[in-house]
């Protein structure tokens, strides 16, 4: 979780996550390489008594820097379309669990079950949270997925427009009324992984935090079992 010093994003917790890291440290790198070169021809330009006449009207230089940016976002476009469509691939999930926006809460699902398990997660108000809660972020029920399994969020809005968001998830979708949204992620490793509603929504817009605590698979299998016979 990035702290106020930090400006990076989130380790990622997921294989999407790493590829979208990559993706940006790579359109990162292109642009950074086109600012040097911009800048060092702005600066001899600048310093350089000489004019070039045929820098001024020639059909080579136009014909140069018309081709030159057209292979530069050919090499940004390529990896960006095969994320796209990396992203929007449907495997085949294992769990799939339906989340709804509320003004301003979540709620959950795991629908899969013969009997499906529901409950609601809000924020912990601040003179309530224990010493080692992360103010705004922490919720009461926290959502429970086990690791290293393919997992589909099937995501919707009861009042207004809502967006679920996990960052090191890599994990973006709208929660609009009337409508069911799609995601799938899978996690890589153990940890606790918050995220918040990314869609103004209203007054609390800010106060409906997300958490996904992702565990072993013998452990999800005993928190569900446990609430839901409790």
């Amino acid at each position: 979780m990035p702290t106020w010093s930090n400006l990076n994003l989130q380790n990622s917790a997921s294989p999407m996550m790493e590829q979208l890291t990559f993706f940006h440290d790579h359109a990162l790198m292109i642009l950074l390489m086109i600012t040097v070169l911009v800048a060092y021809i702005m600066t001899s330009l600048l310093y350089n008594p000489f004019i070039n006449r045929f820098l001024l009207q020639g059909q080579t230089i136009e014909i140069i820097w018309t081709i030159f940016p057209a292979i530069t976002l050919f090499f940004i476009a390529l990896p960006s379309l095969r994320l796209l469509y990396m992203l929007d691939e449907s495997l085949d999930p294992i769990i799939t669990v339906k989340t709804i926006g509320h003004q301003w809460y979540w709620s959950y699902e795991y629908s899969d079950l013969i009997t499906p398990y529901e409950f609601d997660t809000y924020m912990i108000p601040s003179n309530e949270m224990n010493n080692n809660s992360f103010r705004l972020l922490d919720v009461d029920n926290r959502t429970v997925l086990p690791m290293l399994v393919q997992i589909r969020m099937l995501i919707t809005a009861a009042d207004v427009l809502h967006s679920w968001t996990v960052p090191a998830l890599g994990v973006k979708a709208d929660a609009t009324p009337g409508r069911l949204n799609q995601t799938s992620f899978l996690m890589n490793r153990p940890g606790i992984y918050y995220g918040q509603c990314s869609e103004i929504c209203g007054a609390n817009h800010s106060f409906m935090p997300i958490v996904i605590e992702s565990v072993n698979t013998k452990t999800f299998i005993k928190w569900l079992y446990n609430n839901m016979n409790s």
